[in-house]
């Protein structure tokens, strides 16, 4: 009865996210001579609503054409429907399809109109380091804080089980440092890293470090400012930058500023409402009962909102200008969702007034062109916050299509996410398959039946066949994570083989000395394929195909494109595709298009083969 695709340039021209300035074009087909009228409705939102007549364009096919132009003037995510009068009465049409009322309806983006994201993280490769357990450096073995337990053991099975509150300390350390990443830069190099990005290195009481202790300094355990400078400087000399997780929603209870445990000499805000720190925090009975994040009472939650809070982080010499000047590159915010614009937009300033090219990523497990936090609409990609977030939606997808069969949930990801995100923005996500708070990617792929204790945990293992099907389709896994829009994130470790399960199991030593070349060397050669084809850090991105198990897709136009696909079949595929007859990944001439099973290949057009003898 009714056409519109709002993914199909015939409904929606331009496709994608839009700037300021620009013109969207919309058009409706309908069944020949059933349609009296169609009007276009829009809202932005939370504020102005509007609708225009759609004008009868022709006719083609068996369709009449009806369109209309909008001319948006303000960024902000905008919402339309249709409405349709026939002869047989009116309704409304959205994602649901027909209906009496609106309730799904279409969105697009407008941005600023000259929104930038930094050029040099496009097209390189970022490294994801937990610092305790990648490695050791220096001559002498750095101090640890109070009861923290020193492990001689690289490699082992890190503490979980809980205390006698019911509490994970996380107070084992493995003594991996700062010092230890800069020896092992050459590595990092060799795999085609540019970009390293340190969980958390501020002193607190757990190895993980999302328990702040004090902002203004780096947890003796990993080194000091001099090494931090110095991990910068000698980077650098890699082709590498360095950023830093940034955790500003909440910090320990042990710390500067709560101080319950009386380990620092100030005085916090658990100990009297006469801390300069108190206004920071939200007590509902003083000093017992206070907001803390998810309900663990380690983690108090800060009061964004508190004006000497957002100063001591963001003001001229504050914790933002401090670290900027030790020379790292950006930040990824954790749970930026909690960080409110009144917070968000002066820490995103702070950052760009000491580097206008400095990296903003948050962490955002959803769509973050429409996520709402709090009840309120996020506006991340608008102008003058984040550059990008942490592609969750893709790393899901991704799973889903490897593990079970799912390749429309695939195309439908890439799709949406193409649509929502500003290009800059979409070229700038971080592409991840695992990190610290998920599962190895490796046992997420080869792995079944998870056992859901951590005691089970701890013992569970891939076995020979399940570790073969693992590698087989985190091969897959990567190349897609490397070759679409935006830059791919390696959890450290994944590259060589590394097993486990759920927190505390996903972060165990680095294996020095015991890695899986093979996947290493699969890794590394996916790192040379975005230095040596430059399509892989702007390219246009088109789906070719996403259908009996095959994923199929382009980057680049003309003679500047390559040709990607994966194959999860048991058998071989050709795709009819006869302009690209270079296999890159092998470095060889082809007449087909020819995808083994079980794997993903890579095809230039001939005409730039040439190039690559």
């Amino acid at each position: 009865m009714y056409y519109f695709d709002e993914f199909h340039e015939r409904c929606r021209t331009p496709q994608g996210a839009l700037p300021v300035g620009a013109d969207l074009q919309l058009t409706l087909r309908y069944r020949r001579g059933l349609c009296c009228q169609a009007w276009l409705y829009w809202k932005i939102d939370g504020g102005e609503t509007g609708n225009l007549a759609m004008e009868w364009q022709g006719m083609e096919g068996i369709d009449d054409l009806f369109s209309v132009t909008l001319a948006p003037d303000s960024t902000g995510l905008y919402w339309y429907w249709f409405s349709i009068e026939t002869a047989e009465g009116s309704f409304y049409i959205d994602r649901q399809g027909p209906g009496a009322n609106p309730t799904d309806p279409y969105q697009f983006t407008l941005h600023a109109a000259h929104l930038e994201t930094p050029d040099w993280i496009k097209g390189g490769v970022m490294y994801h380091i937990f610092v305790d357990r990648f490695a050791k450096g220096g001559a002498s073995e750095l101090p640890l804080r109070g009861d923290a337990v020193r492990r001689r053991d690289w490699g082992g099975t890190p503490f979980f089980a809980p205390d006698d509150n019911g509490i994970v300390p996380n107070k084992d350390f493995f003594g991996g440092n700062l010092e230890g990443i800069m020896a092992k830069l050459p590595y990092l190099q060799e795999q085609g890293v540019t970009c390293l990005y340190l969980s958390p290195i501020f002193e607190a009481a757990s190895n993980h470090k999302y328990d702040t202790g004090n902002f203004h300094r780096i947890d003796a355990g990993f080194g000091d400012d001099r090494t931090l400078r110095a991990l910068c400087q000698e980077a650098k000399k890699y082709g590498m930058a360095v950023i830093l997780d940034g955790v500003f929603s909440h910090v320990g209870s042990d710390s500067l500023y709560f101080n319950k445990e009386g380990n620092y000499s100030t005085l916090g805000a658990y100990q009297s409402l006469a801390s300069p720190y108190a206004s920071w925090f939200t007590f509902t009975k003083w000093p017992e009962a206070y907001l803390c994040w998810w309900d663990i009472l380690l983690l108090p939650t800060i009061a964004k909102y508190d004006n000497s809070y957002r100063d001591f982080i963001n003001e001229v010499g504050g914790v933002i200008d401090h670290w900027m000047e030790c020379g790292i590159a950006g930040w990824r915010l954790d749970v930026v969702d909690e960080l409110p614009d009144a917070f968000l937009n002066p820490l995103c300033a702070a950052v760009r007034r000491t580097n206008p090219h400095a990296l903003l990523i948050g962490e955002v497990w959803e769509d973050a062109s429409n996520k709402v936090a709090y009840g309120v609409r996020r506006q991340y990609f608008l102008g003058g916050q984040l550059d990008s977030v942490m592609n969750y939606p893709l790393k899901n997808a991704i799973i889903a299509y490897l593990r079970e069969g799912k390749v429309e949930f695939l195309a439908q990801t890439m799709a949406t996410i193409t649509q929502n995100y500003p290009q800059p923005v979409l070229h700038t996500l971080m592409n991840i398959l695992g990190t610290h708070d998920t599962m190895r990617i490796l046992t997420v792929l080869g792995g079944d039946d998870f056992p859901t204790s951590k005691e089970e945990m701890q013992h569970y293992r891939l076995s020979d066949w399940q570790l073969a099907r693992g590698k087989q389709l985190l091969r897959i896994a990567a190349a897609l994570q490397f070759t679409l829009p935006g830059f791919p994130c390696v959890y450290y470790g994944d590259e060589v083989g590394m097993e486990g399960g759920a927190d505390p199991f996903n972060r165990v030593c680095f294996p020095w000395g015991k890695e899986d070349v093979e996947l290493q060397s699969w890794y590394r050669r996916l790192a040379q394929l975005r230095q040596e084809y430059p399509v892989l850090r702007e390219g246009e991105y088109r789906l070719m195909k996403a259908r009996e198990g095959v994923f199929a897709f382009t980057r680049g136009e003309g003679e500047d494109c390559l040709l990607i696909a994966s194959n999860i079949n048991k058998e071989a595929v050709v795709l009819p595709f006869p302009d690209f007859t270079y296999h890159i990944l092998h470095q060889r001439h082809l007449s087909t298009c020819l995808v083994p099973p079980g794997s993903v290949a890579i095809y230039g057009r001939g005409s730039r083969a040439n190039d690559r003898k």
